[in-house]
């Protein structure tokens, strides 16, 4: 009997559907890593309970190496695939918030600005509230008009901290 190759070819449209989590330990602590074989679906801070598998997967482990260079300084970009679930609105702002180089921040009125609806910097704050891939898509980055750090899910803290380690990793290079 022949078999069809390219049959084989195609991806298992059930197993690209998978979606497994697992929580690794970082430098600011537990973080939970959620994704599908392909595509990158979350980070969050602490231990989340996902509706999927908990064991690590190729691109978890992927997405746990990354943020480990991260946070040793030795990246400052990302090469991962992300797919994000929300409003058309969210996704504008999270595809905003990649563009912001870093080591630098922008205001939520100069995101509202870049996305084309400028009185809409409230809605920013909460877009940026509620993205999904925290780090890897920085909303860290977003700060308040007079420069001072206002709403973190994570905490303040921690938003500062984000922002030093970038600063000091600027002033090595």
């Amino acid at each position: 009997m022949r078999e069809n190759k390219a049959a084989k070819l195609q991806p298992d449209s059930a197993t690209e559907n998978v979606i497994t989590y697992y929580v690794y330990d970082s430098p600011v602590g537990r973080l939970t890593i959620v994704g599908k074989p392909s595509t990158l679906l979350g980070v969050y801070f602490g231990v989340k309970k996902i509706c999927g598998e908990c064991r690590h997967s190729e691109l978890t482990d992927r997405a746990a190496f990354q943020l480990e260079e991260y946070f040793a300084g030795k990246r400052q970009q990302f090469a991962l695939a992300l797919e994000t679930t929300g409003t058309p609105f969210q996704k504008l702002v999270w595809a905003a918030l990649q563009s912001i180089p870093y080591g630098e921040t922008r205001s939520y009125k100069q995101i509202a600005e870049m996305i084309g609806k400028p009185g809409a910097c409230r809605a920013v704050g909460m877009a940026n509230n509620h993205n999904p891939i925290s780090i890897i898509i920085p909303c860290h980055r977003v700060i308040g008009a007079d420069g001072s750090l206002v709403g973190y899910g994570a905490g303040l803290f921690l938003k500062e901290w984000l922002l030093a380690l970038e600063r000091e990793n600027c002033r090595r290079k």
